[in-house]
């Protein structure tokens, strides 16, 4: 049965291969993947620190709930989770999905939103390096591991992962 799966992004400061890597494999499963940000228009994604192509926003995060979805998606991007975890909407979704129990997935600085949302405490997250000390400070415990798995929280270090992290996405869809 198709799932329907958000990834959640500011409108800039995306890592594209953080965002079309997971959504080609969503896609590739048969899923509906749906593009949802602070605004209305395009995204800019970035390969590192250089523009590279836009993708269109399908709706604004204050126009959706978790209910629209099956599981949530958190590229990374430097500039992209730091833009999101200051948009209270966008924290207000993060927190309530992760309450919810569905699979959510964040790959390398996505985890910041995941301590703005104050939902790491008790948790084991991998992340970019340079999180770890705000991951540790938010209660959760910082591991250097390709994916890994807590509960309904995917996290993984960086583009590298991004083979493991599809694979963790797909396995923790609900059937």
């Amino acid at each position: 049965m198709s799932k329907r799966i958000a990834f959640l992004t500011a409108s800039e400061g995306v890592e594209e291969v953080e965002l079309t890597k997971p959504w080609q494999a969503v896609v590739d499963a048969g899923h509906t993947a749906e593009l949802v940000s602070l605004d209305e228009g395009d995204v800019q994604l970035f390969e590192h620190l250089d523009k590279s192509s836009t993708q269109r926003i399908d709706r604004r995060v204050s126009d959706v709930s978790i209910g629209d979805y099956d599981a949530l998606v958190l590229p990374g991007g430097v500039a992209n989770p730091d833009a999101l975890r200051a948009d209270e909407d966008a924290v207000a979704f993060i927190r309530d999905f992760v309450d919810s129990g569905k699979p959510v997935a964040a790959i390398c600085h996505a985890p910041w939103t995941l301590v703005e949302a104050d939902r790491v405490r008790g948790k084991r997250l991998a992340s970019w390096p340079s999180l770890q000390t705000d991951i540790r400070n938010a209660g959760g415990e910082w591991v250097d591991e390709e994916v890994v798995v807590d509960g309904n929280l995917i996290t993984s270090r960086n583009p590298d992962d991004i083979p493991a992290f599809n694979d963790a996405l797909l396995a923790a869809l609900p059937d």
